[in-house]
């Protein structure tokens, strides 16, 4: 075979490697089995909660299992039709058969970027808050972006958003606004998006046309899952209701249907603002008890601590990544120094390069410039 096709192949069998490591692959066939064993169980859902929990870690591994071997005889199928067609002189299958290698390639790729989302929460739901700035209608306005790329990947991966509230800026973008991301490891993906977001660019407010840089910051925490029990002290929190300064239609403009919560001990403050008022403390709820459980997370593991405690305010110095629109086109994350000039793709939701990197990073203690330092 080519130098080339072999290196594609060396790609997939790097990618099963990590897939094989990061299931137990070992002794992931015996622990499937003693998964079926108590499946059949006749008082497995005795506890529901145990129950469910059971049968989400069973399937997990069968699709790991499955994944693996799938990618697996893929490989081997497509190096057996190279070969053969190498053999018998024919061009077009050596050609179906590479172009399906590639293809697997980056399949056993992202497979193994997703078998690195094995935290506690990382396969949860998500909330996701944008906040705008220091800056007025500029930050409101690239608040107001930030929002819509957000969406646009979310989208674009098939997962399910929610608006829970929305502020919108005095003369255009929005303030701030909340969103709940549904989905297969929504948060495992979108945990590292959480920090400063710095744009630079020719105001479109600006009549001299300068160049202005706004800041905006997203924080992004997990849905707690039912069979998670965070106590709430009733002492410890206050609810106000008031009248929504976000869309919603005129119920919500006419009537004080959102909630805010704000608890105490930890100045943690949440609102809804986009259904009626029972519905609306709910979802406030719910929203304080992942963020709750999002502090207990931060506390199990520094990095993300330290991370959330450089949070501060939306300004020069927390900042994570930066988006240039002028005098150049660039994207930059600040962490992993993955960088792109198709800032229109990043802003329509092209996100997974920065993500993957720095999913990667964590994992591995290094950034791409240090590993590629190494080399």
């Amino acid at each position: 075979m080519r130098a080339e096709i072999q290196t594609i192949v060396s790609e997939i069998e790097n990618s099963l490697e990590l897939l094989r490591q990061r299931m137990g692959w070992e002794t992931a066939r015996h622990r499937l089995e003693e998964f079926n064993a108590r499946v059949e169980d006749p008082n497995l859902w005795d506890d529901p909660a145990k129950a469910q929990k059971l049968m989400r870690d069973r399937q997990s591994l069968v699709d790991a299992i499955e994944t693996h071997d799938s990618i697996q005889q893929d490989m081997n199928d497509n190096v057996e039709l190279i070969e053969l067609g190498e053999m018998e002189d024919d061009q077009d299958i050596v050609t179906d058969a590479e172009e399906t290698l590639r293809a697997l390639a980056k399949k056993a790729a992202a497979k193994e970027l997703e078998a690195l989302l094995n935290g506690e929460a990382d396969a949860n739901d998500t909330f996701l808050e944008i906040n705008a700035g220091a800056g007025g209608t500029e930050s409101c306005d690239w608040a107001s972006m930030l929002a819509r790329m957000y969406v646009r990947w979310a989208e674009q991966h098939g997962y399910t958003v929610e608006l829970q509230s929305e502020t919108s800026g005095d003369e255009a973008g929005i303030k701030s606004a909340a969103y709940k991301i549904s989905g297969h490891n929504a948060y495992g993906w979108l945990k590292s998006e959480s920090g400063v977001h710095r744009l630079v660019r020719i105001s479109p407010f600006d009549s001299a046309a300068k160049r202005h840089t706004s800041f905006c910051s997203v924080w992004v925490y997990p849905v707690v899952d039912d069979n998670i029990e965070i106590e709430v002290n009733p002492s410890d929190i206050r609810i106000d209701t008031y009248r929504s300064s976000g869309a919603g239609g005129q119920h919500v403009n006419k009537t004080d249907s959102a909630v805010r919560i704000t608890h105490h001990p930890t100045g943690i403050v949440v609102t809804s603002s986009e259904k009626s008022q029972h519905q609306n403390r709910d979802i406030a709820m719910k929203a304080l008890k992942s963020r709750l459980y999002q502090l207990e997370l931060d506390k199990r593991n520094e990095a993300i601590n330290e991370a959330h405690e450089a949070k501060g305010d939306a300004g020069w110095g927390n900042q994570i990544r930066s988006y240039v629109l002028q005098p150049y086109q660039m994207v930059k994350d600040l962490r992993t120094g993955v960088e792109t000039s198709d800032t229109k793709g990043v802003l329509d939701g092209d996100l997974d390069q920065f993500m993957a990197a720095t999913l990667a990073m964590n994992v591995s203690g290094k950034s791409r410039a240090e590993a590629q330092g190494e080399d």
